[in-house]
């Protein structure tokens, strides 16, 4: 349950997603995230609404606050990666959303990503040397790019927070505010 704070006052959170996103992987970082102090935004490949997921069945259809063509990473402090097989299915063969993930690496800005997320990692080729955790499927994939993968319910390298699956969020939320909260630059003065 989230807890009100300013945590997050004056910073910019993207969420990247489209149709077929598992629903509580954006809810609840979503409302997390917000009530950390973030003004969030809902990033999608088009404008209108994308379909939520729980599992195999439909869930809510939610509105879409800007397209990637309509936004830059500069815009933004930190982003999260809802998982949803479809959605980073879709989103890694998108040039624009490859793009968008990439440029947040090479900023140095916090990234959040959740199960099947990864996948949108592992396009944007920013998982060599990395470790990270993800829905147990991408693990092969994970490697493949150079990365290493742990069966952990989260992990944080860089500014880059992971986790498995949605009974991880409460982890996953907690380390991307915080990380949000601290900016990858920060880290790396330390």
């Amino acid at each position: 349950m989230a807890t009100q704070t300013n945590q997050l006052s004056g910073k910019r959170i993207a969420f990247l997603a489209t149709d077929g996103f598992e629903q509580v992987e954006l809810t609840q970082p979503w409302e997390e995230i917000k009530s950390a102090g973030a003004t969030v935004e809902l990033i999608s490949l088009e404008s209108g609404e994308i379909q939520g997921m729980n599992h195999a069945d439909k869930g809510d259809a939610f509105s879409v606050d800007k397209t990637l063509s309509e936004v830059k990473p500069t815009d933004y402090d930190g982003l999260v990666l809802p998982g949803g097989v479809h959605n980073p299915d879709t989103l890694r063969t998108k040039p624009a959303a490859v793009k968008f993930v990439k440029a947040f690496f090479e900023q140095s800005k916090p990234v959040a990503a959740v199960c099947h997320g990864p996948w949108l990692l592992v396009e944007a080729d920013v998982v060599k040397g990395r470790t990270l955790t993800s829905w147990p499927s991408l693990q092969t994939d994970i490697r493949n790019a150079g990365g290493t993968w742990v069966d952990e319910e989260v992990h944080v390298d860089s500014g880059l927070v992971t986790s498995r699956k949605p009974g991880d969020l409460d982890a996953f939320c907690a380390k991307a505010i915080e990380e949000f909260s601290e900016g990858y630059h920060a880290q790396q003065a330390a």
